[in-house]
């Protein structure tokens, strides 16, 4: 082969890595472990050693690197502090360009690149303008507008989580702010509104511990506290998802992250309340799982790089 793409999607606790044709078709994965000590000194010489293992064994030529990182940027590829990682503020994409010697390379916010990679080659296949939401641990987005990636003036474009829903909250979001959507659409968000109105009746209070699933699960089964506990959750992302419609207007959500897998009555609640909410230009915007899993990140990482 003598040309090929590299995507990186710079995770916590790895670094996923992949080789992508000239044409994008993905051509082999791996990941590396991330090491954050010493103020994440070694990512970056991590993947450029790995990157070089890569170009060593295939042979061929780098036509780009893309990259996607946990934390605020700019278009111009600068991080804004990366709490995770250690970093401060510095120009990753520069940095990456003078190890590497590759001249065509960008970087993003991993959400944002992800959302890229769903309407690339998943969820959001045929559309040019989506909103993803990431329901994980916590609740993130990223908003393709015309294909393009919208990062905002200072790189929190698609920070959708930390929309205030609930002006009463008092306990506060790791934002530093008190009732936004993460606090009750997230894998932790959905447990805690379970733990702080727990009944009787339902099968999570025999439980020693639950989860997000075991909601879901429950749900499905009948369980009629969990029903309501799936309302709650549909209500404050479904509005929360209106509101953004009136902003961005986009052709369709994508919902990913490891909440989605509870499937289509996911996407029915929170389709109820987005249209309940919405006006009626904007009702019929679509909804889609997302497709590519954990993927996701090295696909919309070559994407920024492979269509400039």
């Amino acid at each position: 082969m003598a040309s090929f793409y590299i995507g990186v999607d710079v995770g916590g606790m790895t670094i996923k890595m992949g080789i992508f044709s000239d044409t994008g078709e993905l051509l082999e994965k791996w990941n590396i472990p991330t090491r954050t000590e010493e103020e994440g000194k070694n990512i970056l010489p991590d993947i450029v050693e790995s990157i070089e293992q890569k170009r060593a064994a295939y042979g061929g030529n780098i036509l780009g690197i893309g990259m996607g990182i946990p934390g605020p940027m700019t278009e111009d590829g600068v991080v804004l502090k990366c709490a995770n990682f250690g970093w401060g503020v510095f120009n990753v994409k520069n940095a990456l360009a003078d190890l590497t010697g590759v001249g065509n390379v960008k970087v993003g916010n991993d959400a944002n690149v992800a959302a890229l990679g769903e309407m690339w080659k998943g969820g959001g296949r045929g559309y040019d303008s989506i909103v993803m939401v990431t329901l994980g641990t916590g609740c993130g987005g990223g908003i393709i507008y015309k294909g393009k990636v919208l990062t905002g003036s200072k790189g929190a474009g698609g920070e959708i989580g930390h929309i205030k829903v609930e002006r009463d909250e008092t306990e506060t979001c790791g934002c530093g702010n008190k009732g936004c959507l993460e606090q009750y659409a997230s894998a932790v968000g959905i447990v805690r509104m379970a733990k702080k109105s727990m009944r009787e009746d339902s099968c999570l209070s025999r439980m020693a511990d639950f989860t997000a699933k075991d909601v879901f699960d429950s749900a499905k089964a009948g369980d009629a506290f969990c029903l309501e506990i799936v309302e709650r959750f549909g209500r404050y992302l479904g509005t929360a998802l209106s509101d953004v419609a009136h902003v961005v207007d986009p052709e369709a959500f994508v919902i990913g992250g490891g909440v989605s897998a509870a499937g289509q009555i996911l996407l029915d609640v929170v389709q109820k309340y987005f249209s309940e909410n919405a006006m009626y230009a904007l009702k019929e915007t679509k909804f889609h799982l997302a497709e590519l899993g954990n993927d996701a990140g090295i696909y919309g990482a070559v994407r920024m790089v492979l269509f400039k």
